[in-house]
């Protein structure tokens, strides 16, 4: 069966917002049963508990995870609230380790998902099962690799699948852990709308104050669930502990968090996905012409230490002939470009005119 014809009708066995929540790295028995314990006392129907059982870590020598002890206890969790569960997978030893314990859900990470030799191990590792399996973005921007690896996933005959967008890795210093880029995700719903797509705020913002806000924002877009690191004492966690939750505050997020209206008119829906993706826009311009200031910045030290004059004629020459080239090429307004392109440069000169002051 192709991918796009795959009907997931395991996810309207879950509330929507489908909520999935636990810490990030399962620690110890204790840590598990009281985060799973106090998830459980607020009331709030959470119906998946999580734990990452083995950790990826991106250097050597750091927690990565306690190992296959650890799905006991996420047994356990299992047993004591009633919670489904759910852990990362990445390899094929993971895979069997996972289904052995009868393990809910699995998910494969974005270090994994850019690796098709490791999703196909897994996909084969899996035949025969029924398993729900999520897999989150490759840490690199590329729909793709994305794509491919629910395509190896449905290959293999696995039926029951979702994807979870949890930003992507930059360079750039920017208030995310990962920016979002939300066309890419946009790009996979629109292409796959059957295939149930969940956010993770956690692993996009990197910190505690971000996570309501983005999982709002992916909710008035279509989005169907929310995974959410979820820990009994956050400031003590073994891994991200910026990132992670005490169970309480988990609740009052999921009770404001508002689920969009199914019955709702086609314009709004359609209004609040292109706002989405204009403020997702106007975010990358913003970092862009901060990266492109800095470069000025440079300049004006080489212009100072050479003395050389701050405004070149030659220069403005150039960025004036390219600009009118490219409003040429993407069929938009000369003037439009030229005076987007004059505001830039002017504030360059003004950043290196103030560097050639600069009496150190």
């Amino acid at each position: 069966m192709e991918l796009a014809e795959l009907k997931n009708e395991w996810f309207k066995t879950y509330p929507t917002p489908m909520i999935i929540a636990g810490p990030c790295s399962a620690e110890s028995e204790l840590q598990m049963l009281e985060t799973a314990g106090r998830m459980k006392e607020t009331g709030v129907e959470i119906p998946v508990f999580r734990a990452g059982i083995w950790k990826p870590r991106t250097k050597p020598n750091g927690f990565e995870g306690v190992g296959i002890i650890g799905l006991k206890w996420l047994q356990k969790v299992k047993e004591e609230f009633g919670f489904q569960t759910a852990t990362e997978v990445a390899n094929a030893h993971h895979v069997k380790a996972v289904l052995d314990a009868d393990i809910d859900i699995l998910w494969i990470g974005a270090r994994t998902t850019v690796n098709p030799f490791a999703v196909q191990e897994i996909a084969d590792a899996l035949k025969g099962t029924d398993k729900i399996v999520l897999v989150k973005n490759p840490v690199n921007p590329d729909l793709a690799l994305w794509i491919g690896a629910l395509e190896r996933l449905s290959g293999a005959g696995i039926r029951n699948l979702g994807v979870i967008h949890r930003g992507f890795s930059t360079y750039q210093k920017t208030k995310y852990r990962n920016v979002p880029n939300w066309q890419i995700a946009l790009d996979f719903k629109n292409q796959f709308p059957e295939i149930p797509m969940l956010v993770d705020p956690s692993h996009i913002c990197g910190n505690r104050t971000g996570l309501f806000s983005v999982a709002q924002e992916a909710l008035n877009i279509g989005y169907q669930g929310v995974m959410v690191e979820t820990h009994c004492n956050p400031d003590a966690a073994w891994s991200d502990a910026k990132q992670q939750v005490t169970p309480e505050v988990l609740a009052g997020m999921i009770e404001k968090l508002k689920v969009r209206d199914t019955e709702i008119s086609a314009f709004d829906e359609d209004m609040d996905r292109f706002r989405t993706l204009i403020s997702d826009i106007d975010f990358q311009l913003i970092e862009l012409l901060s990266q492109r200031m800095k470069v000025s910045e440079h300049i004006g030290s080489l212009k100072k230490a050479h003395n050389a004059a701050v405004f070149q004629p030659d220069r403005w020459k150039v960025i004036t002939e390219y600009a009118a080239r490219k409003a040429e090429e993407t069929q938009m307004s000369k003037e439009f470009i030229e005076k987007l392109f004059k505001s830039i440069h002017e504030q360059s000169v003004e950043i290196q005119n103030k560097i050639m002051n600069d009496k150190k």
